[in-house]
């Protein structure tokens, strides 16, 4: 009899978040072929503890209470072979480039990592010989749909897809009086609150599409986005003879969680799969320009390259923190976002540095920016009471 082969050791960066509570639904259901050996959270403590209970984990750390560098020291721990980035937004990056540079496959769910500086980190992964693995549900689809593709010229392109978010069928009148409570019921997906109202301006979309541009190596004119409100079909690949392959799969993360943790190989899902002897309807339907302005504004950055990428993604972390905290009206979110883009210059160096320093000038920017807006919003408020 053959021995089992020993389980992957995997680092969680990002434990308590949603993504992180559905990869620990994953390793629950694969204890013989994932082991947590490293775990991080921004500052749930004793959430944090309960998991290293849970699944017997020695290394942990708190972002609030470490640092950076605590994130870094997990990432490059000798005995991980995969290291998953579920934080929100860059924090993750040095980290990432750290496990690399440590030989470590790097499983990616936080995509402004590579809409800041996806050519890098892409570079450094080619260059270390490791794996940049989508968690992405879109991002883990083309990989599926890929399979087997060795030649890129075949690819004529991805079409990535939308449920549209909450407000797909809402009028702008309507639009104009979303609250946050509004904005955090998405119809399909259970997800945080800042990428739950991503959705809901396809800020998310516009990020995913700049993501797919590095993770898979094509032209921003390979990219194509549809509406369909079921989030049954996670994204399509065309090829150059009009043959298109699609995913499939309920809308639950787990599937891409363990389809990228345990890739090459695959397991019985954690969740219940597609029942084909029910009725199943599948729509499809391009995305109203109109509605949903920041997703030409992240094609634009996207085409733009630069820094503009990593502009786009720091002036919408800052513009949706203001509508959570109830300071920016929702239909303000793309207009901080594009005075952003239009006021900072995005010509870049090559260093890692350079792009991290626009970034924190388009964030200083943005926050002028909502301020202003943020004012203006408590003028109308006060002229209508």
């Amino acid at each position: 009899m053959e021995p089992l082969p020993e389980p992957k050791r995997l680092v969680l960066i990002g434990a308590t978040g949603s993504i992180g509570q559905s990869t620990l639904e994953v390793i629950r259901a694969n204890r013989s072929s994932l082991e947590l050996v490293g775990i991080a959270a921004h500052s749930n403590a004793d959430q944090l503890d309960a998991i290293a209970t849970e699944f017997g984990v020695r290394h942990q750390s708190l972002y609030a209470r470490d640092g950076l560098q605590g994130l870094i020291d997990l990432a490059t721990l000798d005995e991980a072979d995969v290291v998953l980035i579920a934080a929100v937004g860059t924090v993750g990056l040095r980290p990432a480039l750290a496990a690399m540079e440590a030989g470590k496959d790097v499983a990616l769910a936080s995509k402004e990592i590579l809409v800041l500086a996806g050519e890098y980190v892409m570079a450094e992964a080619k260059r270390h010989n490791c794996r940049v693995l989508p968690i992405d549900s879109e991002h883990n689809a083309i990989f599926q749909c890929l399979e087997g593709c060795p030649q890129p010229k075949h690819v004529r392109r991805l079409i990535l897809t939308a449920s549209g978010g909450s407000f797909r069928n809402w009028t702008t009148e309507q639009m104009a009086a979303i609250q946050p409570a509004d904005a955090l019921k998405h119809p399909n997906w259970s997800m945080g609150p800042k990428i739950t109202v991503d959705s809901s301006t396809m800020a998310n979309k516009g990020l995913e599409m700049i993501e797919a541009r590095w993770l898979f190596d094509v032209a921003p004119g390979q990219i194509d986005v549809v509406i369909h409100p079921q989030s049954i079909v996670h994204s399509m690949v065309e090829y150059v003879d009009g043959s298109i392959l699609a995913q499939l799969s309920p809308p639950s993360m787990t599937f891409a969680i363990q389809h990228a943790l345990l890739h090459p190989d695959r397991a019985p899902g954690v969740t219940q799969s597609l029942d084909f002897t029910q009725a199943l309807q599948l729509d499809f339907l391009p995305p109203d320009a109109g509605r949903f302005p920041c997703l030409r504004l992240a094609r634009e950055a996207m085409v733009r390259g630069g820094a503009a990428p990593g502009i786009f993604n720091a002036a919408n972390e800052v513009a949706v923190a203001a509508f959570l905290a109830e300071r920016l009206a929702f239909l303000d979110i793309p207009h901080v976002v594009e005075e952003t883009l239009q006021t900072v210059d995005p010509e870049v160096g090559e260093s890692l540095d350079d792009l991290l320093e626009i970034e924190a000038e388009a964030r200083h920017r943005a926050r002028a920016i909502t301020a202003r807006f943020a004012q203006a919003k408590r003028c109308s408020s006060r002229n209508l009471s």
